[in-house]
């Protein structure tokens, strides 16, 4: 009895507050690690979700009784073919069109004189140099390069990343048999990876699917508005597709730039145009109904996770941020401790349903309990 009375006030001495403060210090903590971390921490993740991503083909060629090593470094070749090509491409033509800006302000500085005039005469001053260095193509493109600079400095740590993936994939096999005698729940905690490990390949394989249409259309769009480098603007935005809320609209910056020194404000709005048209249908029709309510985020914490994820890690956080924030809520959910803090992630739909299933699992539990009750009762009688 004095024991208990003793563990009762050690746990009131700590107040809601001082564990607010508590989890609050150790989050700060946690991310300035994080942060501190980054050269270790980015090359890790990546791997850790090229590995996700590859272990699906990697489990099928094994149905298909092709040995678990030539399984494995053939989906890692595959898939490290892919990244080489896609570098490529996109390095040879940043720069071509590197070598192609001073023409490109040229044209713009020749394009604008007449719009100043025009201004001056309604009236209005305007600075020409701040207006040129405003509107400047070289320095939007200046933006996107220092965002794929930065892939670029994770794909230097490629052989590091590499290795990874393959002593992931290779031990994903005997993965369960080690859950289960570590941990001692093999069902409850495996069955947790899965779904993690699903979520994350179904997010990845839709916004894949997405991104590819999105920077297909694009590609053949301003193709077919004749502006310059239209394989750089589709790669753009299937790349940028990734990034949610902001990427569409860094992606269409530079090719509206280029159509209004190539041909004028026409050709610019008509650019625009056609990538609000394709990221409307795509971004509010296609990707729904395929994904449907498998991602569970509402549009704010999606926002949000771009902003922190992207402060923490840069441009490789801002392309794993939705990702990444799914397996925070599915990691939250599994404890009834933190339940909560998932549901607040949840989107409105999602959250519901998680509040009904929550409700439907408490009912047995106490229609269990009042037939214990009655059959203690029927004891006593």
């Amino acid at each position: 009895m004095h024991n208990q009375q003793n563990s009762q006030l050690r746990t009131s001495s700590h107040p809601p507050t001082g564990r607010f403060l508590l989890t609050t210090a150790a989050f700060v903590i946690v991310v300035a690690g994080m942060r501190t971390a980054e050269p270790i921490l980015v090359p890790l993740i990546v791997s850790i979700f090229l590995a996700i991503i590859s272990a699906s083909p990697v489990f099928w060629l094994r149905k298909k009784g092709i040995p678990s090593p030539l399984a494995v470094f053939g989906v890692v070749l595959g898939v490290l073919g892919v990244g080489v090509a896609f570098i490529l491409i996109i390095g040879s033509s940043l720069d071509n069109f590197s070598e192609a800006i001073p023409r490109y302000q040229a044209r713009l500085t020749q394009e604008i004189d007449p719009m100043i005039h025009w201004i001056e005469e309604l009236g209005f001053q305007l600075d020409k140099d701040m207006l040129l260095k405003s509107i400047d193509p070289g320095a939007s493109m200046r933006l996107v390069a220092n965002m794929l600079s930065g892939l670029g400095n994770v794909l230097t740590n490629s052989f590091l990343i590499l290795l990874t993936v393959i002593f992931i994939l290779f031990e994903a096999s005997s993965f369960q048999n080690k859950v289960g005698t570590a941990f001692g729940d093999p069902k409850g905690t495996f069955s947790q990876a899965k779904k993690i490990t699903d979520a994350v390949n179904n997010y990845l394989a839709i916004k894949t699917v997405v991104s590819l249409g999105t920077g297909v259309i694009v590609g053949l769009w301003v193709w077919a508005l004749g502006i310059d480098f239209p394989l750089i603007w589709g790669l753009l935005a299937f790349l940028l597709n990734f990034i949610p809320n902001l990427g569409s609209i860094i992606a269409a910056v530079p090719p509206m730039l280029l159509g209004y020194i190539q041909f004028g404000i026409g050709r610019m709005l008509l650019v625009g145009t056609g990538y609000v048209v394709v990221n409307l249908i795509f971004g509010n029709v296609v990707e729904p109904k395929l994904m449907g309510r498998k991602l569970g985020l509402s549009t704010l914490v999606v926002f949000l996770s771009l902003v922190f994820w992207g402060w923490v890690w840069g441009p490789v956080g801002m392309l794993l941020s939705v990702p990444m924030t799914m397996v925070v809520k599915i990691a939250l959910e599994s404890s009834p401790s933190t339940r909560w803090i998932s549901i607040l992630l949840d989107s409105e739909a999602s959250a519901a349903q998680s509040v009904n299933n929550k409700s439907q699992d408490t009912q047995p539990d106490d229609s269990s309990s009042e037939s214990k009750h009655a059959g203690s009762v029927s004891l006593h009688t």
